[in-house]
């Protein structure tokens, strides 16, 4: 039995297949299992929580794991230490986020491809078909995040604050989320997942494109996103396409695509949900797999 897991710091999606290529069961959830901010212990008893995990635990083969702070080593450690201890006779790999993008998106495994994430938060890289290359460094939502989730949901709440709104939509974004400042500030500074907050607010974006207001604000942070990030990659910009993964670029894709072309690049796949593409990626590679 397999194991493919996509998880972030809120949540891990969890998918069993077995050796004939059938998925056993619906998909699993846990909370997320970042090890970069959770501890071990919090670790093992997020993944014991799950009945249905914890209970196929000796039976799986292999773990094939992508999470969000997994890219530093002692982090990267300390998961496997947990995973290993619950699947004790798994093989297991972890990877980065990332990856899970990028394995999502590409249609070989050897393409190289630039893979955009537009989700809560949002980054880019260069796959060379056998390495990945990040050319910004991150600083988090608060700095960077062009065209995710919570890019657009600072914006709109901006927007609000500021005047800025069309009073049709300003009247309508009222109506839908409680803007009062104490609601607010509550949730950015004394709440928990502050960034998942704010990109609670992007769902409005795609209620409201026939709106000029809405569909300039959700051009001007892809274009942003494309300057700060895509162009990283003009050397290879002309001969790869570019793959997107991620809810935001999923729900904007028309609007991805116009500026793909007044940018000068190529757009390849899209994929909402990485966990789905992760699976047909290790299915397509189920012979390598089986010799591990």
């Amino acid at each position: 039995m397999i194991l493919i897991v996509d998880s972030g710091s809120t949540k891990s999606d969890w998918i069993a297949i077995d050796n004939t290529i059938n998925q056993l069961q619906e998909k699993m959830r846990t909370k997320g299992l970042n090890p970069a901010i959770i501890s071990e212990k919090k670790l093992y008893k997020i993944i014991k929580k799950n009945k249905s995990l914890y209970k196929i635990r000796s039976k799986v083969t292999h773990v094939f794991f992508y999470g969000a702070g997994c890219g530093a080593e002692n982090s990267k450690q300390l998961l496997l230490s947990v995973l290993a201890e619950i699947f004790i006779h798994a093989k297991i790999e972890i990877e980065e986020d990332t990856m899970a993008a990028v394995y999502a998106t590409i249609n070989e495994k050897d393409e190289a491809a630039i893979v955009c994430i537009l989700g809560t938060g949002s980054n880019c890289s260069y796959y060379d078909g056998m390495q990945l290359h990040q050319r910004v460094a991150s600083l988090g939502y608060s700095v960077m995040d062009d065209a995710s989730g919570n890019y657009f949901g600072k914006q709109l709440l901006r927007d609000y604050y500021y005047n800025h709104m069309p009073e049709n939509i300003k009247i309508a974004f009222a109506h839908k989320f409680d803007v009062t400042t104490d609601a607010i500030k509550e949730n950015l500074y004394k709440k928990k997942n502050p960034n998942a907050y704010l990109a609670s607010f992007a769902e409005f974006l795609f209620l409201h494109k026939d709106s000029e207001y809405i569909m300039n604000l959700i051009k001007e942070g892809i274009r942003s996103f494309v300057k700060n990030q895509v162009l990283q990659y003009q050397d290879v910009l002309t001969k790869v396409p570019v793959h997107f993964a991620g809810s935001i670029a999923y729900f904007l894709q028309d609007e991805i695509k116009a500026i793909a072309k007044e940018m000068n690049f190529t757009v390849g796949n899209f994929q909402r949900r990485p966990i789905e593409g992760l699976v047909k990626f290790h299915l397509d590679n189920l012979g390598e797999i089986n010799q591990l």
